[in-house]
């Protein structure tokens, strides 16, 4: 009989490549996952894995019990899900994956839903970029908040994972509260901005690729940027009057109050968030009832978005500094 618990090891592995990386993606040590996989050659009766000194890659067999893994894993999911829906109270733990803006914008919409729900439990883990959709596909995570700068998800679905398009998140300019732009009839003019103290994530962040984008259609890149790990911290800096800088608004939805947003001319710099589960679980009680609240959290998010667009000018702080575009 084989197991399903060395089945999903042996999937991940197909997925990571290797067992340090099989290993480090879902918690165990190297040697646990290799005596697992061993057993699991002695349940199959057939080499999975051809072992070297350094590497381990899988056999014409492994290849083959990994895809079958695949179907068998989905099926049990399945009857899970049939089984979980003949309950009419959600039970279980969900396990979200998010990245950060996503995590801090919508975790209070799905804290007040689990009120509702005293038999069903919520993880949410912030995720980097790349790592939603491996997490999803393995069966790590039940759901993936996710997001796409470049427009490549629209028509993702592929069978085993569905994608639900949430919300269109633009990038805007905020600055601080005594800046020239708080001024809603303030003309804004990018080019002038070049001249400014720019805060920005690191190279190669999406959302500073982006950044990156905006301004090379007015002269170039940023001008030696003031980078910083985190939207969060970006916020606070710019609130003190530190520099500006241009982020997705769902990073507002934390709320920052002396600071004005300002919609860019340019409404393509955007991003689109997903949520995407796999097509087997989109039917247990447990993961609809979080995914309603998903889509609730990112309708809030979309409102919010277009009232701070406004440009509400917020007292400013005593102290600070007028900077000039």
């Amino acid at each position: 009989m084989l197991d399903l618990h060395r089945l999903r090891l042996l999937r991940e592995f197909r997925l990571r490549g290797s067992i340090a990386a099989t290993a480090a993606a879902l918690g165990y040590t190297p040697s646990a996952v290799s005596q697992q996989l061993a057993a699991l050659e002695r349940e199959a009766g057939a080499p999975l894995l051809d072992r070297t000194a350094r590497s381990a890659e899988l056999t014409d067999a492994g290849r083959m019990l990994a895809a079958y893994a695949d179907q068998i894993l989905d099926l049990v999911e399945r009857a899970e899900t049939d089984l979980s829906a003949q309950s009419s109270e959600p039970t279980g733990r969900v396990v979200v994956s998010a990245f950060p803006t996503a995590s801090v914008a919508f975790a209070p919409t799905l804290a007040r839903s689990l009120h509702d729900h005293p038999a069903l439990s919520l993880s949410l883990r912030q995720t980097g970029p790349g790592e939603g959709l491996p997490l999803v596909r393995s069966g790590e995570v039940d759901i993936a908040l996710i997001d796409d700068w470049r427009g490549r998800l629209a028509t993702r679905d592929d069978g085993v994972l569905r994608f639900f398009h949430l919300m269109r998140d633009p990038l805007v300019l905020i600055v601080p509260a005594d800046h020239r732009l708080a001024d809603p009839d303030a003309r804004l003019n990018l080019r002038r901005l070049r001249e400014d103290s720019w805060l920005a994530t690191p190279a190669g962040e999406p959302s500073r690729q982006a950044v990156d984008r905006m301004l090379a259609e007015v002269g170039g890149a940023l001008p030696v940027p003031w980078e910083f790990e985190g939207l969060n911290t970006i916020l606070g800096l710019v609130a003190r009057g530190i520099g500006i800088a241009a982020v997705p608004t769902l990073a507002l939805a934390g709320g920052e109050p002396d600071i004005v947003v300002r919609r860019l001319p340019d409404a393509t710099l955007a991003r689109d968030v997903y949520a995407v589960v796999r097509g087997s679980s989109v039917r247990r009680p447990s993961v609809s009832v979080i995914l309603q609240a998903i889509h609730a959290a990112a309708a809030a998010a979309t409102e919010h978005g277009r009232r701070r667009h406004r440009g509400r000018r917020p007292a400013a702080r005593g102290g600070g500094q007028r900077r000039q575009a």
